[in-house]
C-alpha cells in the first residue's frame, strides 16, 4: 500500500489576476486573486510569534536611547599622534570665541569729516549756533509790546466766539389751532371746580361724552375694518388653494389625455388627430396682440393715476381752504380774548412723537360730595407743567426712557493686609 504524504506546498486558492469580463462563473468571488491578503496575515502571524504586532506597540518597546556611546570609536579613532604635546601657549583657546569688545575711541568717517570742515572754517547750513538768550521771558512790559504787534502766525483764521443760533430770539410757535399764545397758567373754568354750577357742570359733561362716542366710534370702525381685512385675505387664500388645485387636476388631465386616454371619457377614439404646431406668423400674431395690450394696460393705469392724483390735490385745495375759513371764523369770534386753548391743537407739530393726552378730570354725577372734606384732588401739577410747555412750543416732545443706561462701575476689595509698616 502506498504511503500518503503531505503535499510540499499548500495549494493556493484560485486566482484570476484579470477580469476582462465579470460575466460566469470565472468572474464569481471565490476566483478573486488574494494573494496580497494571505501574505499580509501570513506576516502579521510572525510578528506575533517574534513577541507581538509591531503597528501595535508602544514606541518605548521599539527604540532604545544610548547614553554611553560605542567604546570601539573610542579606541578607533583617538590614537596618540606624532605630534609632541607642548605647554599650551599664550594664544592657545579652548576654542570659544570670545566676543568683540566695542571700540569706544573710534571716530567714524563721516563725524571726521565734519569736525575737518568745522577746523577749515566751512561749516554746514544744519549747524546749530548756540547764543545765549536776550530777553527775559517773564518781562511783563515786552509782553505787552509784543501783543500790540500783529501776531505771529496771522494767516491762521481768528478765533470766534460762540454765537447763539438766530431760532433762538424768535418767538416760540403756539400749536393751538387758533394760533394765539397758551399762557402758562389757564384761568380755571367753572366745569373744572370741585363744587361747580349744574350748568356749566352738564355743559362739560355733555361735551366729554360726546369726546368718548366719537373716540368709541373710531376704535369700533378700525376693528371692523381690520376684521374686513382678514377675511379678505382668508378669502383670497382660499381662492389661491382652489386654484391651484384646479391647475393641478387640469395638468393631471391633459398628461391622461397625453397618455391616450381621459377620465371619464373611456370611449374617446384613441387615434384622436394631436393639434398642430403654430407656425411663425402665428407666433408673431399673438405676440403684437400680446404687446398691444399690455401697452393699453398701461396707458389706462397712468391716466387713473392721473386722475387719482387730479383728485388728491382738489381735496387738499378744499380741506386748506375750509382750514383757513375755520381759523379766520374762530380769529373773530375770539377777537374779545387773546388766549389761546388747548383743546383743540393744529395738526404739525414740534418733532415726531405725538403729544400727550390731556387727563379727564371730571367726576362723575354720582361722584359728587356735599362736602369738601369728602372730596379726593385729582389731577397732577407736574404732568400739567410738562404738557403746558410742549403746547406753547417752548420744548420738544421726546419719548420718555423708562430705562437709561447707567456708568458701569467696578467694585473692588481693598488689600488692608499689604498697609502695615516696620516698627
Amino acid at each position: 500500500m502506498p504511503l500518503i504524504r503531505p503535499a510540499a506546498v499548500a495549494p493556493g486558492a484560485p486566482q484570476q489576476h484579470k477580469q476582462p469580463s465579470r460575466k460566469g462563473k470565472k468572474a464569481w468571488r471565490k476566483n478573486v486573486d488574494v494573494t496580497e491578503i494571505q501574505e499580509g496575515l501570513e506576516e502579521v502571524r510572525d510578528e506575533i510569534i517574534k513577541g507581538g504586532v509591531i503597528a501595535e506597540k508602544d514606541s518605548a518597546d521599539l527604540f532604545i536611547l544610548d547614553t554611553a556611546g560605542d567604546a570601539s570609536i573610542k579606541k578607533k579613532y583617538l590614537k596618540d599622534s606624532n605630534v609632541n604635546a607642548k605647554a599650551p601657549g599664550e594664544n592657545t583657546t579652548d576654542g570659544v570665541l570670545q566676543p568683540k569688545r566695542q571700540r569706544t575711541s573710534y571716530v567714524s568717517h563721516k563725524e571726521l569729516t565734519r569736525l575737518r570742515k568745522i577746523a577749515d572754517g566751512r561749516q554746514d547750513k544744519a549747524v546749530i549756533e548756540i547764543t545765549e538768550a536776550s530777553f527775559d521771558p517773564w518781562d511783563a512790559e515786552r509782553d505787552a509790546e509784543e501783543a500790540k504787534q500783529e501776531p505771529r502766525f496771522s494767516f491762521l483764521e481768528k478765533a470766534q466766539k460762540k454765537k447763539a443760533p438766530r431760532t433762538l430770539k424768535h418767538k416760540p410757535i403756539s400749536l393751538a389751532a387758533s394760533g394765539k399764545e397758551i399762557p402758562a397758567v389757564k384761568k380755571p373754568e367753572g366745569g373744572y371746580s370741585y363744587n361747580p354750577m349744574f350748568t356749566d357742570y352738564e355743559e362739560r359733561l355733555v361735551n366729554e361724552g360726546e369726546k368718548e362716542i366719537v373716540a368709541e366710534k373710531k376704535r369700533l370702525a378700525a376693528i371692523e375694518e381690520e376684521r374686513i381685512k382678514q377675511e379678505a385675505a382668508a378669502k383670497s387664500a382660499a381662492e389661491a388653494e382652489a386654484a391651484e388645485a384646479r391647475a393641478d387636476l387640469s395638468e393631471w388631465e391633459e398628461d391622461s389625455a397625453w397618455e391616450g386616454f381621459e377620465s371619464g371619457a373611456e370611449d374617446v377614439r384613441l387615434n384622436a388627430k394631436r393639434p398642430e404646431r403654430k407656425t411663425q406668423v402665428q407666433r408673431n400674431k399673438i405676440k403684437r396682440r400680446k404687446e398691444e395690450e399690455r401697452k393699453a394696460k398701461m396707458a389706462a393705469d397712468i391716466k387713473k393715476k392721473n386722475e387719482q392724483a387730479a383728485q388728491v390735490k382738489k381735496i387738499a385745495k378744499a380741506l386748506a381752504e375750509r382750514e383757513k375759513a375755520r381759523s379766520t371764523a374762530l380769529v373773530s369770534n375770539d377777537d374779545s380774548s387773546n388766549e389761546g386753548d388747548d383743546l383743540e391743537l393744529r395738526r404739525r407739530k414740534l418733532g415726531k412723537i405725538t403729544l400727550p393726552e390731556r387727563d379727564l378730570e371730571l367726576v362723575l354725577p354720582d361722584e359728587l360730595q356735599e362736602s369738601l372734606r369728602l372730596l379726593k384732588p385729582e389731577g397732577n401739577l407736574l404732568k400739567d407743567r410738562y404738557r403746558n410747555l410742549l403746547v406753547r412750543g417752548k420744548v420738544e416732545s421726546r419719548r420718555p426712557i423708562s430705562f437709561a443706561k447707567k456708568a458701569k462701575r467696578k467694585a473692588t476689595e481693598k488689600w488692608t493686609h499689604k498697609d502695615f509698616m516696620l516698627h
